[in-house]
């Protein structure tokens, strides 16, 4: 039996259950940006991944996730997390711009 191999197995499930996640989405008619998926463990997984697929940009921020983890489903994002919120959306918007540019030479 290969101990080492159930051992990884056993962490990579313990890594996942530990796991959360929120998408945000935000539209230029919304007031704020709106939670449309939070969850843990394996539905975290799922959303990490969903994003991945679609080549939405992940933000790791732990402390951002838990806060988010509070706001309805559907609702926007409460006034004080505005300001982390958008400065995480510009950082992103940055992203997209420099790595279009680095395709189009």
């Amino acid at each position: 039996m290969d101990y080492n191999k159930n051992e990884s197995k056993i962490d990579k499930r313990n890594e996942i259950a530990k796991k959360k996640a929120v998408a945000l989405q935000y539209r230029t008619e919304y007031v704020a940006p709106k939670v449309v998926a939070t969850g843990s463990g394996h539905m975290a997984q799922k959303i990490i991944d969903t994003a991945k697929d679609s080549d939405v940009k992940l933000y790791h921020n732990p402390e951002l996730v838990e806060e988010l983890a509070k706001v309805d489903l559907g609702a926007t994002i409460p006034p004080e997390l505005y300001e982390i919120v958008a400065q995480i959306l510009v950082f992103i918007d940055d992203l997209d711009r420099f790595e279009e540019m680095r395709k189009n030479g």
